[in-house]
């Protein structure tokens, strides 16, 4: 079943969910606006498993048959989806909503002012997300946790934990400032970002993390003064590639900025501070 939504607004926007009687939708904490009164919410620690092993649209956490060792299993499966998360630094708990005894209305929004969009999977291929993009999905739609190891985790920095979105149906995702869909495939194969850009792409796009420029004077010109630190994002292959205008780092510094706060002095790069 297809889910119904309209993403509305500019600066900030919201999606409005239309869910036929029976229709599930999800969404992270936090992320929930309003709904009319025929629709039920209920927060669980599980989340739906999607792809396509036939328990798709089942929340783990729920009932199920297979006695004291299902329920063993799912309290299993529950406590190992918390983990990551607590350990991504996500959302520990997910909110669903039901529409009963017709249709119901839910609204949706992200925490950033920037765009929203509504992805459509169709079982073939999974899409990855920067952290906190996740909005809300149906329930056919599953939600796990991608880790970056090795030396891309080390330096990717934003980059180290992605989301994850397996399974058939709606996923929508936000981000901060404006939206551009790439294919770096029309660039020659691989493209270049800031780190902090990057929200979202399709399975298949390979992403790594570099360093920009050498261990030479030019290089450590763009670490120290280029604003963009030690590394870029980087994406090759063929596929579709959704980056952000509006970084968290940025959006930080000028709020920073503005209640008198900055320490970065006239340079960004190394000697940019999150600090408060």
């Amino acid at each position: 079943m297809t889910l119904r939504q309209e993403i509305v607004g500019n600066a900030m926007q919201m999606a409005v969910v239309n869910l036929s009687p029976g229709q599930t939708v999800y969404c992270e904490a936090g992320k929930f606006l309003f709904k009319t009164v025929n629709v039920t919410m209920e927060t669980r620690l599980g989340g739906p498993s999607g792809g396509s092993s036939g328990s798709a649209g089942q929340p783990q956490g729920g009932s199920s048959g297979g006695g004291m060792g299902g329920m063993l299993r799912q309290a299993m499966g529950t406590a190992m989806q918390v983990g990551q998360r607590a350990l991504a630094g996500e959302s520990l708990a997910f909110q669903y909503f039901t529409a009963q005894g017709g249709e119901g209305t839910v609204g949706f929004a992200g925490v950033l002012p920037g765009e929203m969009r509504a992805l459509e999977l169709d079982g073939t291929r999974a899409w990855f997300a920067e952290k906190d993009a996740f909005v809300a999905a149906e329930s056919t739609v599953g939600f796990g946790i991608a880790f970056q190891g090795g030396r891309t985790g080390m330096k990717g920095g934003e980059g180290f934990v992605l989301e994850k979105f397996t399974g058939r149906g709606t996923v929508v995702i936000a981000g901060a400032g404006n939206f551009i869909d790439l294919d770096p495939a029309d660039f020659g194969g691989r493209i270049e970002v800031d780190t902090g850009c990057v929200v979202a792409f399709e399975e298949g796009i390979r992403y790594g993390v570099q360093r920009v420029g050498g261990l030479n004077r030019q290089g450590v010109m763009n670490a120290v003064f280029g604003g963009e630190g030690l590394s870029l994002a980087t994406l090759e292959g063929s596929g579709r590639v959704i980056l952000q205008s509006l970084t968290i780092e940025s959006l930080a510094n000028a709020l920073r900025k503005a209640q008198g706060g900055d320490k970065q002095g006239p340079t960004g790069g190394l000697f940019s501070t999150n600090a408060g």
